[in-house]
């Protein structure tokens, strides 16, 4: 690379990552590519599958400080860069700052005084203010579809993103910067080097987020099976996140302006990506109509499957090597920490590429 020419950056995954990684690395004065194995605008991971939220504190509970606190950076992010990708694009992302709810039946009290006792125990003393004891009218005033509650918890400041809106917004924002999309290009990662089956090709930096893609270089790297159903109904309701919490299962409802509401709680240790289970659907289903039998004459419009890529912590992982970041395992908060994990990793091609001028 010389003074008179643009450092180059070569993406490889064009999931969440590698998308918001393009996006944010082409508004500088930087030659990037993106790689991806499929068709950008019909994605097949767990970006795609997911429901979007980002939930910091519902996470703390089960997951490390470390979580919680990259989650809060990336939901500063995600306000701020919303604004920015839709003036960019002139569409609505649909971004939703409302908080989220968790309830639980009579007989599962017991579950939802163990969340806030935990919640509290990791919790600083001004952060416990995030959390908010509701009875059955403040729960009403904020979701009167929980009717059948007389109990539940508001987690202020959660949010959620509606990802299949996200997703080809940022498609067309990479479009529009000038990004090189190599599609239908299945490729290895090495320093300085992307390998494909025509051959191979040099760049100053080479970015590795593809995910299960990426499991021969990185140790460890397993995927975690999630099954998710997409329902539509026109009689109920929710104006935010919703988590219905039970001794075997946390199911999420999450509702879109459309009328559909997204659920999920299946989280499964196997790589297996055949269709939802019997099961799996009733079980869903079941806790659903739970929330309000209303629910029982939705439609179930769609199931998605996929796996998460996971560490053998369960932690996010970046490996920094002269010509070659590794950036992965980002397992059930693809949403919560993608942007403060693009963050650094912009941060490191920044010093890379100092070193090499």
């Amino acid at each position: 690379m010389t003074s008179e020419t643009k450092a180059s950056i070569a993406i490889a995954g064009g999931g969440l990552l590698g998308r918001l990684l393009a996006w944010r690395l082409s508004r500088r004065e930087l030659d990037i590519t993106l790689f991806e194995a499929g068709d950008l605008s019909m994605p097949e991971g767990a970006c795609w599958a997911a429901a979007g939220m980002i939930s910091p504190l519902s996470e703390l509970v089960q997951g490390e400080k470390e979580i919680y606190t990259l989650g809060l950076e990336s939901l500063k992010l995600w306000m701020d860069w919303s604004k920015q990708l839709e003036k960019q694009t002139g569409r609505e992302v649909e971004f939703r700052q409302a908080g989220s709810v968790l309830v639980a039946h009579g007989k599962d009290r017991s579950e939802l005084a163990q969340f806030l006792r935990d919640l509290h125990g990791k919790l600083g003393t001004l952060e416990k203010d995030q959390v908010q004891s509701l009875d059955a009218r403040g729960l009403r005033a904020l979701e009167p579809a929980l009717e059948r509650f007389d109990q539940g918890l508001f987690l202020r400041g959660e949010a959620d993103i509606n990802n299949h809106r996200l997703l080809p917004l940022l498609l067309s924002a990479l479009r529009q910067q000038g990004v090189t999309l190599r599609e239908r290009t299945k490729v290895g990662c090495e320093q300085n080097r992307v390998c494909f089956t025509e051959g191979q090709e040099q760049f100053d930096c080479v970015i590795d987020c593809r995910g299960l893609g990426a499991k021969d270089g990185i140790e460890g790297l397993r995927g975690v099976r999630g099954e998710v159903m997409v329902v539509e109904s026109r009689e109920v309701v929710l104006q935010r996140p919703v988590r219905l919490l039970h001794p075997r299962y946390s199911l999420y409802a999450v509702p879109r302006r459309d009328g559909r509401t997204v659920i999920g709680a299946t989280e499964i240790e196997s790589e297996d990506m055949s269709p939802i289970s019997v099961r799996s659907s009733m079980e869903l289903s079941s806790a659903l109509f739970s929330l309000n039998p209303a629910f029982a004459e939705a439609r179930i419009v769609e199931t998605r499957v996929n796996c998460r890529p996971a560490t053998l912590d369960n932690r996010p992982l970046i490996h920094n090597a002269r010509g070659q970041i590794r950036v992965n395992g980002l397992y059930r908060h693809g949403y919560l920490l993608a942007p403060a994990m693009v963050q650094q990793v912009e941060e490191i091609v920044t010093e890379q590429l100092l070193q090499v001028v």
